[in-house]
């Protein structure tokens, strides 16, 4: 037997050997029958692709075929919008974010869905938003940064990717909490232009996810990191500390990616698919692919936890939303 094929036999009764220790029962006995679709509602080439298709290679060795679909636009929510329409038999998924999952229903008069029209099966990931600034900008830490900005209000200008990101959204909450800070928001289209600027001193101050690259151009002293928004220091960072460390406890924000169905998918096919989900993400190498471009994977979510961070993500969000008059709370 060739080399090769002997590697596709070895992981073909790999994966039906996991999959057989995925129980069925019920409506889940003939699931799935046909391919699995998963709606990356982005463009190719992003986020999107670095954690959905790493997913969809394993559920094809698992659960049976399974392929990616872009359906791009409006900041994700046509892609999103497309998925709620779909009939809820576990055959189109979503992968969702805080931006489609609670900013857009937030923030969007007629988004053409709501944040209800989805079940919440399982977090791939988590990131961390980091604070970067200029080097000529003298702070070592948020509070020098929040002193700084105080003695020169107006001065400090601070880049996101967009009008109601999570980064801009964090940006209204830290000056805020640091007592109605004067500084300038500029929104790009993304965040690779704002960190071009941040580098050539066009602006102060990035909000930005963090990346390899951001950690790169702060060990050649192009930038400084300040601060994380996640509760913990970062496993692959723990030189950075976390806002809660600078002296902001409520400045915490974390992004996420994660499968969603419909709203009305039967539960043992959300079970299943989440229990399917659980043993890929139980990789190794699945796991260092993710830490490798600065993302912390979750080997332990499940449909309720998955739901419950959806959840808070929204109520801390709603308040900053509605107290900056950006959508229709």
């Amino acid at each position: 037997m060739p080399s090769f094929s002997r590697r596709r036999f070895v992981r073909a009764l790999s994966g039906a050997a996991a999959l057989a220790a995925i129980p069925r029962s019920g409506q889940t006995a003939d699931y799935p029958s046909r391919p699995i679709r998963l709606v990356l509602p982005y463009g190719a080439g992003g986020a999107g692709d670095q954690i959905g298709r790493p997913w969809v290679d394993k559920m094809s060795s698992l659960l049976g075929p399974t392929f990616v679909e872009y359906i791009g636009g409006a900041g994700g929510a046509i892609g999103a919008a497309a998925v709620a329409r779909e009939e809820p038999d576990g055959y189109t998924l979503l992968l969702g974010n805080g931006s489609t999952q609670v900013i857009i229903p937030l923030t969007s008069a007629n988004p053409g869905y709501s944040a209800d029209d989805f079940r919440a099966i399982y977090r791939l990931i988590s990131s961390a938003l980091v604070f970067a600034v200029h080097p000529s900008v003298p702070a070592a830490n948020l509070r020098e940064l929040i002193a700084y900005a105080k003695a020169n209000p107006g001065k400090l200008s601070y880049g996101t990717p967009g009008i109601g990101t999570g980064n801009h959204l964090v940006g209204e909450s830290f000056k805020q909490q640091a007592g109605a800070l004067d500084m300038v928001h500029v929104p790009y289209r993304g965040v690779s232009q704002a960190t071009n600027d941040l580098v050539s001193g066009q602006i102060s101050l990035v909000i930005a996810v963090m990346s390899v690259q951001l950690q790169q151009l702060s060990q050649a002293g192009k930038i400084r990191l300040l601060a994380v928004t996640t509760e913990k220091r970062l496993s692959g960072a723990p030189d950075i500390p976390t806002a809660v460390e600078s002296g902001m406890p409520d400045l915490r924000y974390e992004g996420w990616f994660g499968i969603f169905a419909p709203k009305l998918t039967d539960e043992a096919i959300i079970d299943r698919i989440a229990q399917a989900t659980r043993l890929a993400m139980a990789d190794p190498a699945l796991q260092a692919s993710y830490r490798a471009q600065g993302m912390e994977p979750d080997s332990d979510s499940s449909p309720d936890k998955f739901q419950r961070i959806v959840d808070a993500t929204s109520a801390s969000l709603a308040p900053i939303i509605k107290s900056i008059a950006l959508g229709n709370l």
